[in-house]
């Protein structure tokens, strides 16, 4: 019999086989099963889904620029699908991803338009700016949490539209352009967008984000398993208790946790302002990509290459949805359905594991048909 150390380090190192055959398969039915609802959808609205998703997936790959413009629509999915599944693997639901994000692209916007450094300094330190604005916003929702008691899925909520209204109070008063609902553009030395490649892809708007989204997926799986922080957090979201009785400080790993997280979706939110628009707008609602960080979460299965594949899921079917609407005239909101259909099928895993036992028990009925064979 194992001793309690050693199951206690197994339940810790679960998540890192990223491929099993049950972790990887109620995904793929999931995904399949969305695609089938959306044809249903088109079907019952007189559309032909087979020209409709023929015309999504060419989008994708019509021309240099949609390529582009797809890596560029997937890129800040990886940083907030990233930012929850962080919170998530070590015992928290960052619901502010969105609010992190915002407050991402107000640090970079800060940074960007007030100080004029050269380059080598200015855009390394926009990002870091951006990445602590969205860390510190997270980190008042860690420390609501741990001294206060107060649950991060509400506090997180709420942070995430005083987060966007505060944003656009700083941009109104000390950022804006006279007369514009923007802020000044960010200086030419704290750009990330990359112009020889943007030109490459028919200008398509690149920018090295997509290098620094990558690099964070490693980071991801680098500083959760296999650092000693990485142990203390995740041992802290698998049983607080246990933890402090082991002398780990529960309430600073709960704090450092959530502004690691919020890090990530601020690192999202500063690379749409350096490197795709150059500026930042004062907005009526949040940009999404906090609340799609979700879905990628749970689709990804909170696993770095999870995250990685969902995020380029999600991402092309949203950019791809301009080639249902332009040229098999259906509309953008059919691509939401599927997305929603998919990431209802990964929540009712009970009901996908339901559709595939039929096939998962012919494929392990022995060939005697004998019950001792199949119990053996």
């Amino acid at each position: 019999m194992e001793s309690p150390e050693k199951q206690y380090n197994k339940a810790l190192g679960k998540g890192i086989k990223i491929f099993t055959k049950s972790s990887s398969l109620v995904p793929i039915v999931a995904i399949i099963l969305g695609l089938i609802t959306g044809a249903i959808v088109m079907l019952a609205g007189g559309f032909n889904p087979l020209v409709a998703y023929g015309s999504l997936f060419g989008k994708l790959i019509d021309s240099p620029y949609d390529i582009g413009e797809t890596i560029r629509a997937i890129t800040p999915l990886i940083f907030t699908g990233l930012s929850v599944a962080f919170a998530f693997r070590t015992g928290l639901f960052n619901i502010g991803a969105e609010g992190q994000f915002v407050m991402g692209m107000l640090g970079a916007t800060l940074i960007g338009v007030k100080l004029d450094l050269p380059w080598f300094i200015h855009a390394p330190l926009a990002m870091i700016g951006g990445a602590v604005f969205g860390g510190i916003w997270a980190g008042i929702v860690g420390y609501l949490k741990a001294k206060r008691g107060v649950n991060e899925v509400i506090s997180s909520i709420m942070m995430n539209w005083i987060g966007l209204y505060f944003a656009n109070y700083v941009i109104s008063t000390w950022l804006s352009e006279k007369g514009q609902q923007k802020s000044m553009e960010v200086h030419e030395s704290a750009s990330w967008s990359i112009g020889w490649l943007s030109e490459a892809m028919d200008h398509a708007r690149m920018h090295g984000g997509t290098i620094v989204a990558l690099l964070c997926v490693a980071i991801f799986y680098i500083l959760l398993w296999k650092t000693k922080q990485g142990y203390e957090l995740r041992a802290v979201g698998l049983n607080p208790d246990a933890a402090h009785y082991a002398g780990m400080n529960v309430g600073r790993t709960v704090v450092k946790s959530m502004f690691i997280a919020g890090a990530f979706a601020g690192l999202g939110g500063a690379f749409e302002v350096l490197g795709v628009f150059g500026f930042q707008t004062i907005a009526s609602a949040s940009p999404g990509y906090g609340f799609d960080g979700i879905a990628v979460s749970l689709l990804g299965g909170n696993t770095p290459i999870g995250i990685l594949l969902a995020a380029i899921l999600f991402g092309g079917l949203t950019y791809g949805s301009g080639g249902m609407s332009f040229e098999a005239d259906v509309p953008t909101e059919v691509v939401r359905i599927v997305i929603g259909a998919i990431i209802f099928f990964i929540a009712s895993h009970g009901i996908v594991r339901l559709i595939m036992k039929p096939f998962s028990f012919r494929r392990n009925k022995p060939a005697d048909g004998s019950k001792e064979a199949s119990r053996t």
